[in-house]
């Protein structure tokens, strides 16, 4: 149980790696990180057997960027029959019950090949952990995570259902709408569920809300604002679509996204702009700096190289100018499923009340 497994976007496994060693390192948390190009995971392997569970016990999940999911465990071999029985005298060594189980693969093309074997094998798999008395029914337990890198070798995972990913290897399931506008509406929703606690929405997502969007032509994240009942003022020199303009919610002024300020705050400003990181960082600092907005959800773009470190520059930059400002400003980043070269931030002023 020494290996911390980590899922990613295929082609971000250096940003992986480059993140956890750097936590692993302030932690004292002795091991390497490898992961192959292309192929969606990486690992962090410790020098003790006790690392990779000090690493999930001291850190959140939610705080880390480039990972999609993690767990960590041991690869095990599978025979070509009775897979099952093999699985099961693994974890009767490890003496322990889960409370869930998720079957997982890769996001790549031989993950896609994998997934119809899991789904078969899922059923069957389960039956008999319950009858064995190692998945039970009980959300305080640990989560059984089980990543087929083919169908002889699994890696057996372990993680808390608090402190992982929302869903299977963290890919929400998320419908596009067919009256949105365009398919980039699917990275906010997946925003809200990432950043904001299902529970929250109501306070924190009403219809009595008003919101920014810059650079919102055609309006695919305008879409999502008035899906949630919001007044929404959409800024760009592009057209937006005609059946937003007809809900009679937002008003389309033709502005340039960097120097256009509401008179008022507004409750959110969202923003996914194809611009360099550190310009829109500035646009981040003066919105939630100056109080502009309460809260704000916005896509940096990210440079060819290099990407863990710009994007942690970014991040504690922001932190080091609001600390300066006397605001207290919440800030979450992560690269979300939807997202493609760039990362998603959340950022929350809490000493601003709602309206």
């Amino acid at each position: 149980m020494n290996t911390l497994f980590m899922h990613c976007r295929p082609g971000f496994e250096g940003e992986v790696c480059a993140e956890i060693s750097e936590h692993a390192a302030q932690l004292g948390v002795a091991g390497y990180a490898k992961g192959k190009p292309q192929s969606a995971c990486a690992e962090f392997v410790c020098a003790e057997a006790e690392g990779a569970e000090r690493l999930m016990a001291q850190l959140r999940f939610a705080q880390l960027i480039f990972p999609r999911q993690w767990a960590r465990g041991t690869y095990i071999e599978l025979p070509e029959t009775d897979r099952i029985s093999v699985l099961l005298a693994h974890l009767a060594e490890l003496g322990r019950g889960f409370g869930s189980l998720w079957l997982e693969v890769l996001d790549s093309n031989d993950g896609k090949e994998l997934s119809t074997f899991c789904r078969k094998f899922e059923v069957p798999l389960r039956k008999a952990l319950e009858k064995a008395g190692r998945l039970v029914d009980n959300p305080s337990l640990p989560r059984l995570l089980l990543t087929f890198i083919s169908g002889r070798r699994v890696f057996v995972g372990v993680a808390e259902a608090n402190n992982s990913a929302l869903w299977p290897m963290g890919i929400p399931r998320l419908k596009f709408p067919r009256e949105a506008p365009s398919r980039s509406t699917l990275k906010l929703e997946e925003a809200w569920h990432q950043f904001i606690p299902r529970e929250h929405w109501e306070q924190r997502l009403g219809d009595d809300m008003t919101g920014v969007d810059l650079g919102a032509s055609p309006g695919g994240w305008t879409y999502q604002l008035v899906r949630r009942g919001m007044l929404v003022t959409a800024i760009d020199n592009g057209p937006m679509a005609e059946s937003l303009m007809d809900t009679g919610l937002v008003q389309h002024l033709m502005a340039d996204g960097f120097s256009w300020q509401p008179k008022q705050p507004v409750d959110w400003m969202v923003c996914d702009i194809v611009e360099k990181p550190a310009r829109t960082t500035s646009l981040i600092e003066t919105w939630l700096g100056e109080g502009l907005c309460r809260e704000a959800v916005v896509n940096l773009k990210l440079p060819m190289k290099q990407r863990y470190t710009e994007v942690r520059r970014l991040l504690d930059r922001m932190e080091a100018t609001f600390k300066a400002r006397k605001v207290k400003v919440s800030i979450a980043c992560k690269q979300l499923y939807h997202d493609r070269e760039e990362v998603t931030c959340h950022l929350r002023r809490l000493d601003m009340k709602p309206r």
